[in-house]
């Protein structure tokens, strides 16, 4: 017990889990219009007392990065909840477990909190949403033609994890395109200044070409910050455009692998929208999902290394849902 309490003092002051300088902390409103004051009534409206639909529409002007949303009272409590399991607490130590959150309850006022946010890891097959970005780009961009053939590899791609049918959309676009629509200026998903981020450099089977991100030499990789980012900036509709993130959010919605966190979510909250990519591979487990109803209002990515690790993302869900007070 002693040796418990030691390991946990520990890790409250340690390096993996994310402490925030003041300036860092975010408390004001996040208004849909520029120029526009405190006054919820004012910004917002009748739809101010309303679950807006996604994606929210809110101007570029306004729109405020998911960085400087961090907030004191979500890390403290994700800390406290996360670190009181001991297993939790092992891999947290080790850096394999990493974990973002976003919470959209109050959505005019987002809060974020991680913990080894910018840990990049190899994620199977969660950075398939990085392929997802690209290819939407490349059709608004009139750069490839949105075929049924295609629209069915997008859908097979996100819904079902096939990866015949991603190694078809990374051969389509080239591994140029994606990694330029990671690092454009826009977007910027992946970053070395920033721990590296999203990143697919390699089909997803056997053989074939590589173009290996440049800091860890990993084919697949993502840390939580920048999958949380992505899901952030989708909900908001500031992927590419309003209407192709819209077309995102139809393509991630309702998945078919019911494990990982959409198990425990079909339990506690059967009726709840979910946007969703995992991804599975060895010992690397991670999934990333985006919960939309009238109570539950969140973001929620997972990275981990571990044999047991499709149990251990599991049991993520109910302790995040303590911490959200839900």
């Amino acid at each position: 017990m002693r040796v418990s309490i030691l390991l946990i003092v520990y890790l409250l002051f340690s390096n993996p889990v994310e402490t925030l300088p003041n300036e860092e902390y975010s408390g004001v409103a996040m208004d849909v219009e520029a120029g526009v004051g405190e006054n919820p009534q004012v910004a917002f409206g009748v739809e101010a007392l309303q679950m807006p639909e996604l994606p929210i529409k809110i101007a570029d002007s306004a729109f405020k990065p998911l960085e400087s949303c961090r907030n004191r009272d979500l890390q403290t409590r994700l800390n406290k909840q996360l670190l009181g399991n001991p297993v939790f607490a092992r891999l947290i130590s080790s850096r394999k477990l990493c974990l973002g959150l976003v919470d959209l309850t109050d959505w005019k006022n987002p809060r974020y909190a991680s913990i080894n946010g910018k840990e990049m890891m190899y994620a199977a097959s969660l950075p398939k949403i990085a392929v997802l970005l690209a290819v939407e780009d490349a059709i608004y961009k009139g750069e490839v033609e949105e075929t049924n053939a295609l629209r069915e590899d997008m859908n097979q791609m996100i819904r079902y994890s096939n990866n015949s049918a991603t190694s078809r959309i990374i051969d389509l676009l080239g591994y140029e395109k994606i990694e330029s629509v990671l690092r454009d200026p826009e977007n910027q998903f992946y970053e070395e200044s920033e721990g590296g981020g999203l990143w697919v450099g390699k089909m997803y089977s056997r053989s074939g070409k590589t173009n290996r991100e440049p800091m860890k030499n990993l084919s697949h990789a993502a840390n939580v910050f920048q999958a949380s980012r992505f899901y952030y900036r989708l909900a908001y509709g500031k992927l590419v455009s309003y209407d192709r993130s819209a077309d995102m959010l139809e393509v991630m919605k309702d998945p078919a692998l019911k494990h990982k966190f959409v198990h425990i979510l079909g339990q506690i909250a059967p009726e709840a929208e979910l946007y969703r990519k995992s991804g599975s591979w060895k010992s690397w487990h991670s999934d990333s999902i985006l919960v939309w109803d009238t109570d539950r209002k969140y973001i929620l990515v997972a990275l981990t290394e571990d044999p047991g690790g499709e149990q251990i993302v599991r049991s993520l869900v109910r302790p995040v849902e303590k911490v959200l007070k839900l």
